[in-house]
């Protein structure tokens, strides 16, 4: 029941990665990229923290910010 709660909030981003994501090129620094750390991130804590969680990672990524190899904790 609880993946199918997490699915609501994946789907969204999944669609995002299929639709979007190519059109507007390769512009995260991070590895996993941003949406894939969300989806990551919902996956194992929930959507709440996941969301939380992405929303931050997605605030680091920009010229001034880090870059690199940056796992779900």
């Amino acid at each position: 029941m609880l993946k199918i709660f997490n699915l609501i909030f994946i789907i969204p981003i999944k669609l995002y990665q299929i639709l979007l994501s190519p059109l507007l090129g390769q512009s995260c620094r991070y590895f996993p990229t941003c949406s894939q750390y969300t989806i990551e991130a919902i996956d194992k804590y929930g959507p709440i923290k996941g969301i939380w969680l992405g929303t931050k990672r997605i605030s680091r990524c920009h010229p001034w910010g880090g870059s690199g190899h940056d796992p779900v904790p």
